[in-house]
């Protein structure tokens, strides 16, 4: 990651791996890397209106950006997806 400069949002290195489960057509979305937590959250999330998907958000494209880590995106993900009342599933690799 580069500070101050946009990170390779497609790499998932220092990112562990997470399947949301989704209720609608497509209902599993495995989560590698922030250019997927991205997709989750614009295309396929349930709301966008609250507390914490709007966190997650911004969370994200700070760390695309390359301003926090990614892993504080997947954080603020697993904190969205319980807000929605969406399963989180730990993927192992």
């Amino acid at each position: 990651m580069r500070t101050g400069g946009i990170v390779d949002w497609h790499r998932s290195e220092d990112f562990a791996p997470l399947m949301l489960v989704m209720s609608g057509r497509e209902k599993h979305i495995l989560i590698r890397s922030l250019r997927e937590v991205a997709e989750a959250l614009v295309a396929a999330w349930p709301t966008d209106d609250g507390k914490e998907y709007i966190a997650a958000v911004r969370t994200c494209l700070d760390a695309i950006r390359g301003k926090i880590p990614a892993k504080a995106a997947r954080t603020a993900l697993l904190r969205a997806a319980e807000e929605a009342g969406i399963p989180v599933i730990a993927v192992v690799h």
